[in-house]
């Protein structure tokens, strides 16, 4: 249904030629004077509750810019914070708010100092109201106030729907501008309706629209029954009889729409070249209606209003009109006081509920105004909603209102009224109340004339579109209820409260460190930036990590001639949106894309001095013409045969330009990043009847993230960067990688007038987030269980948003802080921006700052670095290439000239952490291991056992160990608990088989797993493996099949005490079963034994001092645990295995891939036994395939792996 708007506009018309510009007033701060009796020294109520208020009538509509007040003369009484109200009529309040958020102000902290405010955005009106919120608590309210401004003058044009309209031509002939600018303000009731038609060439048109209170920008083609097309949606309940500004400028082929303060900015078509707008019946005045709304803003809202008077008809009759974001909420409840009961109507789930049934209609949380009318006559009750379009609801009850209506609440207990809310309260506007037919006038409830009310905002709807504009990013989507807003980031990529941080990491590069291996990932180049993630192929098999980025067409194409088509020309659509291309491009370290052409007559390049015949586009957008081949440099229109003096004709620069008819191919590598990708490719020598050609674009690869990596290196508390300032004002993310031994620093500093930003590191367990945006200094902190100063990269992500503050550190839990209710906004800094100092050059940070992005965009810090003294770029260490060769769970430390592996986490010494601890032990020998030292428990002696070790208790264990022995029995580590619950790892007697013996239940026998694997006292070196999570355990033994089992027990394994090698001294702790072995101790060989987090061997044997390990016995550390020294014929052991042994890879099962004839063949798997002869074989001959496959004879190959696993 077409609506025309019925409203009060005012429209200026502003053309692009020169010195004609929109109307200006010069404004003069002039105060308006108050009349107020001599001497009176202000304004004081007699009485001082929260329903006073002062209202100024200026004659005028005038536009105010400045407000300032004072307390009254000579008195205690000021005013510490208050509203400001405006309106055109006395009627229909507005409430000034800074920065959309901010409804108070601050007032004075005495009587006599002047407090001046200049309102950000002016404001238009003819009354002003002051409302006191707080004063001094000694004295009243007292107050003299000052406005600032000057006359507002302007044409009104009222339309009264139907046909009215007004229509401005343009002067005839030829004009084309290329700005165009429509500006109004308009004001209206109803929230649907069109404001302005704009025709264009070819019957094309725009028109804006009202609808449902939003603003739409409509494309309309010349077929008036054809559906427009949307192509804005601007601005939110504007439907609230209050003056909004609309401009729409046009610019060449866009059009940049207004509404208020927000704009957007949406492409439309070329042909729009002239503005019309019909006159029609219009009246230049603005005749308002006026309807009186309240606000019910919070919980202790409510309005009471006398019932019904005692009638014939022994019904009611009650109607409003109300607004809300709110599902739930008392809307109306009144007592029953022939039946003796209550009636309710309340919102629930955002649909009307009345005490018999749910009304059809849902959403009625949409900010619009509905309409209920409840009518109760003759024994029957209707209650309808939107006049029957939102459902109606029948009853044959008989209903007779009490003495008193409440609306939205009710009074406190304590104030002895018959009313009860068992829902939720109402928050939300009400208007046009009806009683019995008739209207309440709720200007003498305002006046306490009729009914009574608390906590009602009079006058006015206090609604607020939260989501209008969204402050949910990449596409989040936006709700809210009266108080908040709630971002639903789901399926967008993004996460936080504004949708604002990306979930996925911006390179390859970045996945590679986290643990990944080779897949596909979505990548997001930007971060929170504005470009989307996508996903691409991560290749990590090689040295370099690679993003490989797909195409239409990878493979190698066949180029058919057409008859009549002298070239033949093919395009290219990548797998990613542009943007993202572009800066994949520009942040690796290197780019490649194959380019091949196989040809046979066919000529590609001609020669240097001629024409090519073929060439191709690369590069932004739809590319530029390239005329050289892979492996060439750009511009040398030669092939990198040319290039290297080694094509099949020396006369030519490509092998294809010498036209044989025998094949031959020009191919290589295109590295030029500029020219990247490729976008299209042209063939041109292909029509002539001998020619044949193929082509192939491989997808685009990239390596290596120059942002990852982009580092500086701050060797003094008084050296720092500094950059523009950062300008994040609603939204702010800060992310980057630190190391360093200092206990404190500040990362990042950047000053305003008033406002902050800063994140530093506070001591060396704890980093602070802090800021103000001008409602006082906040802070985000997050403490670490470990030193922060470790030397050691620690990643710090910040991110600040209108809803809250969080701060993440390494994987710990984020710690978040919320912005506070009706604050300030915008973080406003001028400055420059500090990194590893402050503008004091204090509590400057001393170490390497690694990866810094603001919002998405990354610092050079490394190219700022090179002009900064006391800063060095890039980071010193070496860890990013050679961290790899620490093994055996070695960490990589940066150093300041080099690294070294960290081999505490390892059961393993040397220089890469690859040198097997091994020691031989005999009867006597005892290494015992104490989780928690003895004097605690001396110390604590009053208290019991498990109340001091509860906190050394195990849901997992993570057991590896080497041994060789011929003892049997032997008992090769135990574990024992105060509460005798213990761990036992075993050799038996009968068949040399490995006993996993869990006792987790003092008052239950031991759990024995028993390995199916025999004889291991067989004096070769063997590696057991035993892990348990909760009631699962798994046993690995060499290189045998895993087995898992189940305990029946208890999960917990409690108050651990020690861990013991060799002999148990004490044997009374120990279980009764294994007392006996316990005692006999190990002869034998154990090796790299690790226990979870500890290596009890290597702890004895390299730091016996400072470890908490009671060594006695013989204790000899030798190469006994190495493979080598553990079987002396390992040196001429070759592809023979020895009667009783278990070769590794006895239980192989082999998945060969091998191309064979160009051809891609999965050799079955081989899951039967197969033995050393068998793994060597495989061995060599995957190797020399790997070198020349393709070459020999593949069938007899395969037979002899065959036959070798088959037999």
């Amino acid at each position: 249904m077409q609506f025309l708007f019925q409203a009060c506009t005012r429209v200026y018309f502003v053309s692009s030629q020169k010195n004609c510009n929109l109307i200006h007033h010069l404004c003069v701060l002039v105060p308006l004077s108050l009349s107020l009796p001599a001497g009176a020294g202000g304004w004081s109520p007699l009485t001082s509750d929260r329903y006073q208020w002062l209202e100024v009538d200026l004659g005028e509509r005038t536009k105010i810019t400045a407000v300032a007040t004072q307390g009254r003369y000579g008195s205690s009484d000021w005013l510490t914070s208050y509203l400001l109200m405006f309106s055109d009529t006395g009627h229909n309040w507005k409430q000034y708010r800074q920065e959309d958020s901010i409804g108070s102000f601050p007032g004075n902290s005495n009587a006599d100092s002047v407090v001046q405010y200049k309102l950000q955005q002016p404001a238009i009106a003819r009354f002003l109201r002051l409302i006191p919120l707080d004063r001094n608590p000694s004295g009243r309210i007292g107050l003299r106030l000052e406005a600032y401004g000057c006359p507002y003058t302007s044409d009104v044009v009222s339309f009264g729907g139907g046909s009215s309209g007004l229509v401005s031509r343009l002067s005839p002939g030829p004009r084309r501008t290329s700005r165009e600018v429509v500006s109004m303000k308009f004001k209206t009731l109803r929230n649907s309706g069109t404001l302005l038609h704009a025709e264009g060439e070819g019957g094309l048109g725009f028109s804006l629209e009202l609808e449902r209170g939003k603003l739409l920008l409509l494309l309309r083609r010349g077929d008036s029954s054809s559906e427009p097309r949307r192509l804005a949606s601007l601005g939110s309940l504007l439907d609230d009889q209050h003056w909004h500004l609309l401009a729409v400028e046009r610019r060449s082929t866009h059009l940049n729409l207004t509404v208020d303060k927000h704009t957007e900015r949406v492409q439309i078509p070329a042909e729009f070249s002239r503005w019309d707008i019909e006159q029609g019946n219009v009246t230049f005045s603005c005749a308002e209606s006026v309807f009186v709304a309240v606000t019910f803003p919070g919980p202790q809202s409510f309005l009471q209003l006398p019932g019904a008077r005692a009638s014939s008809s022994g019904g009611v009759s009650v109607g409003f009109q109300f607004r809300t974001w709110n599902k739930a909420g008392l809307l109306l409840t009144f007592d029953l006081p022939q039946e003796g009961g209550v009636v309710w109507l309340y919102l629930s789930e955002a649909r009307l509920r009345s005490c018999y049934q749910y009304l059809k209609r849902s959403a009625l949380n949409d900010g619009q105004w509905h309409s209920v009318d409840l009518t109760s006559k003759q024994g029957h009750v209707t209650i309808a909603v939107d006049k029957g379009e939102g459902g109606v609801a029948h009853t044959s009850h008989s209903v007779t209102a009490g003495s008193q209506l409440f609306f939205g609440g009710c009074p406190a207990e304590e104030d002895g009224q018959s009313c009860r809310n068992p829902f939720s309260l109402f928050q939300g506007c009400m208007r046009l109340l009806s009683v019995e037919n008739q209207p309440v006038d709720l200007i003498m409830v305002q006046q306490r004339l009729l009914g009574n009310y608390s906590h009602l905002q009079i006058d006015m709807c206090g609604i607020i579109d939260r989501c209008s504009p969204s402050r949910c990013e990449h596409g989040g989507r936006c709700s809210q209820s009266w108080t908040v807003f709630h971002c639903n980031c789901s399926e967008s990529g993004y996460s936080g409260a504004t949708c604002h941080s990306s979930e996925y990491e911006q390179s390859c590069e970045a996945y590679k460190h986290k643990g990944n291996t080779s897949g596909h990932f979505y990548i997001d180049v930007d971060g929170s930036g504005p470009i989307r993630p996508q996903l691409v192929y991560c290749n990590m098999t090689e040295e370099n990590t690679w993003m490989v980025i797909q195409h239409n067409n990878t493979e190698r194409t066949r180029v058919r001639p057409s008859p009549g088509v002298d070239q033949h020309s093919v395009h290219f659509d990548y797998s990613t949106e542009e943007e993202q291309l572009l800066v994949v491009i520009s942040q690796s370290k290197h780019c490649e894309q194959e380019l091949s052409y196989h040809c046979r007559k066919s000529r590609l390049l001609n020669t240097p001095e001629g024409s090519p015949f073929s060439w191709w586009l690369g590069g932004p957008g739809p590319g530029r013409v390239q005329m050289y081949w892979g492996g060439a440099q750009p511009g040398s229109q030669q092939c990198v045969c040319g290039l290297q003096g080694d094509c099949v004709d020396p006369q030519h620069y490509c092998n294809c330009d010498a036209d044989r008819v025998e094949w031959a191919e020009d191919s290589g590598l295109l590295t030029h990043g500029e020219s990247l990708p490729v976008r299209s490719l042209v063939m041109g020598d292909i029509q002539r009847p001998e020619s044949e050609a193929a082509y192939r674009v491989g997808p685009l690869r990239c390596h290596g993230d120059k942002n990852f990596w982009n580092a500086a290196f701050f060797d003094k508390e008084t050296s720092y960067l500094h950059f523009p300032t950062f300008h994040g004002e609603l939204s702010a993310d800060v992310s980057f990688l630190f190391k360093t031994t200092a206990p404190s620093g500040v990362f990042l500093e950047n000053l305003g007038i008033k406002d902050f930003i800063r994140i530093e590191l506070s001591s060396s367990t704890r980093v602070v987030f802090s800021f103000d945006v001008g409602n006082g200094p906040l802070e985000v902190g997050v403490e670490s269980s470990v030193p922060l100063n470790d030397d050691r990269w620690h990643r710090v992500r910040a991110e600040r948003n209108v809803k809250e503050a969080s701060l993440r550190l390494d994987q710990l839990p984020v710690a978040r802080r919320e912005a506070p209710a009706d604050g300030h906004l915008h973080l406003q800094l001028n400055s420059q921006l500090f990194i590893g100092g402050t503008a004091s050059r204090q509590k400057g940070f001393r170490g390497c700052i690694r990866s810094l992005q603001l919002n998405g965009v990354t610092l050079d810090l490394e190219e700022r670095a090179k002009i900064t003294p006391g800063v060095r770029p890039g980071c010193p260490g070496h860890c990013s290439s050679y961290g790899s060769l620490c093994q055996n769970q070695g960490r990589c430390v940066e150093g300041a000239n080099g690294f070294h592996c960290d081999c505490s986490l390892s059961a393993y010494t040397g220089v890469f952490c690859h040198t097997e601890v091994s020691a031989s032990f005999k009867p006597g020998t005892s290494v015992s291991y104490s989780f928690k030292e003895l004097y605690e428990l001396g110390r604590n002696s009053s208290a019991r056992p498990s109340s001091i070790y509860s906190d050394v208790t195990l849901r997992a264990e993570n057991v590896s160990l080497s041994f060789r022995t011929n003892q049997s029995p032997a008992l090769l580590l135990y574990v024992g608990s105060y509460h005798r619950e213990s761990l036992a790892l075993l050799v038996n007697k009968l068949g040399g088989e490995l006993e996993v013996r869990y006792k987790l239940d003092s008052g239950r026998d031991a759990e024995v797993l028993r390995s199916r694997v025999k004889s291991l006292a067989d004096g070769r070196l063997h590696s057991v493996t035993v892990r348990r999570l909760s009631d699962s355990v798994s046993l690995q033994i060499d290189q045998n099949p895993r087995e898992d089992f189940n305990l029946t027990s208890d999960r917990e394994f409690n108050a651990v005490k020690s861990l013991v090698l060799g002999r148990v001294h004490g044997s009374d702790e120990v279980d009764p079963e294994l007392s006996r072995l316990a005692s006999l101790g190990f002869t034998g060989c154990l090796s790299v034994v690790h226990f979870n987090s500890i290596s009890p061997l290597k702890a004895a044997l390299l730091h016996p001092h400072t470890s908490p390990v009671v060594i006695s016995g013989p204790l000899v550390q030798s190469s006994c645990g190495s493979s080598a020294s553990a079987n002396p014929h390992a040196a001429g052991l070759t592809d023979n295995c020895f009667p009783g042994s278990l070769c590794v890879g006895r239980f192989l099962v082999i998945k060969l891939i091998v191309f064979i004839f160009g051809t891609l063949h999965n050799l079955t798997t081989l899951s039967t036994s197969v033995g050393c002869p068998c793994q060597s074989l495989v061995s060599r001959q995957l190797h020399t395939r790997r070198r020349h496959f393709g070459s020999g004879n593949n069938t007899n190959w395969l037979d002899s792996v065959k036959d070798c696993a088959l037999g």
